[in-house]
């Protein structure tokens, strides 16, 4: 069993406290009357469920992007796994059909396209250790290394390809780093996970974990070294996307849902403005909701679920944004 993120942990967790009273072929519930709710992918893609692990009052995930939206919109990449390998593969958004397998290696964990749709960035758990790779996005398997010796994930590229952004996990946790694609540099930034760069700025957003345990929401400039909270709470909160016009975020976080005289702690997709207002949360289902990644026109939000699936079986689905 991978220590990073199993097909089957997440539904283990859940079988073992709640499952039995989750109708996993309910596509939506009361709660999120007024969203349309798309299924994309299929039983046949081996679409990667994110491990979730609960305890009596907690919720915690595997947080790194493992869906990623090709730029012009026509494609969807995830990560699959078939005959004990992860791997990138991607799906047609405008027509039906199978998914086409883009790395062929033995386990990579998260990714994400260069925004000119040339390139995948992607890290690979080797051994003790993760490892960013670069690979062609349309054709062939041939694919260059950029760190080692380290546990680095989470890779990015900046607007102008010039860096990959990506988290390293360090002995006292987990630090924002840099490559240089022109002369090979590394650079360290601050703490936190999950980069995700703010277009014409010197600014990203992260997760970072606070000393309670539970992860937040982080902007930072990291020209004028200055680090601000912007979405924090009760629960958990990662893996922030911004939206194309830089007027919104969604990303992960937990929930609590009232069960029997407790509560059953879950994952849901939430959303808020750039400055971390209007925090607004967006699914209400007791399946797993990961992963949330925008359309190229900002209309519609792509994530991982449970929900539409007898056997509760992650796919693709795609939901219309209102607040």
């Amino acid at each position: 069993m991978n220590r990073i993120f199993t097909l089957a942990l997440g539904m283990f967790f859940f079988c073992a406290s709640y499952a039995q009273n989750v109708d996993y072929t309910v596509i939506s519930v009361n709660e999120e009357s007024g969203r349309e709710f798309t299924k994309i992918t299929s039983e046949g893609d081996y679409v990667c469920m994110p491990e979730v692990r609960r305890a009596y009052d907690r919720v915690s995930w595997f947080t790194n992007r493992i869906i990623s939206l090709s730029p012009d919109g026509k494609g969807i990449a995830f990560l699959s796994y078939r005959n004990n390998t992860s791997n990138i593969f991607v799906k047609s958004l405008d027509r039906q059909g199978s998914s086409i397998q883009r790395t062929n290696r033995q386990m990579v964990l998260d990714f994400s396209y260069s925004p000119d749709g040339s390139t995948l960035c992607f890290s690979e758990q080797k051994g003790d250790f993760s490892q960013i790779f670069v690979t062609n996005a349309t054709s062939g398997y041939v694919c260059r290394q950029i760190t080692n010796g380290a546990n680095d994930f989470s890779p990015v590229y900046s607007n102008d390809m010039s860096n990959i952004f990506f988290a390293r996990q360090e002995v006292n946790g987990y630090s924002i780093w840099s490559y240089d694609t022109k002369n090979n540099f590394l650079s360290n930034y601050s703490a936190g996970m999950n980069p995700c760069l703010i277009p014409g700025t010197k600014s990203l957003l992260c997760t970072r974990v606070g000393g309670d345990g539970k992860s937040e929401i982080w902007r930072i400039d990291f020209e004028k070294g200055v680090d601000e909270c912007i979405v924090s709470g009760n629960g958990s909160f990662s893996t922030p996307s911004l939206s194309p016009d830089g007027e919104w975020i969604v990303f992960t976080g937990e929930s609590a849902i009232p069960y029997k005289r407790d509560y059953y702690h879950n994952t849901d997709i939430y959303a808020c403005r750039a400055d971390g207002t209007q925090l607004t949360q967006l699914t209400f289902h007791a399946c797993e909701d990961l992963c949330p990644i925008w359309s190229e026109d900002g209309k519609y939000i792509y994530f991982i679920s449970q929900r539409g699936d007898t056997n509760g079986a992650a796919n693709i689905w795609k939901m219309n944004f209102i607040y």
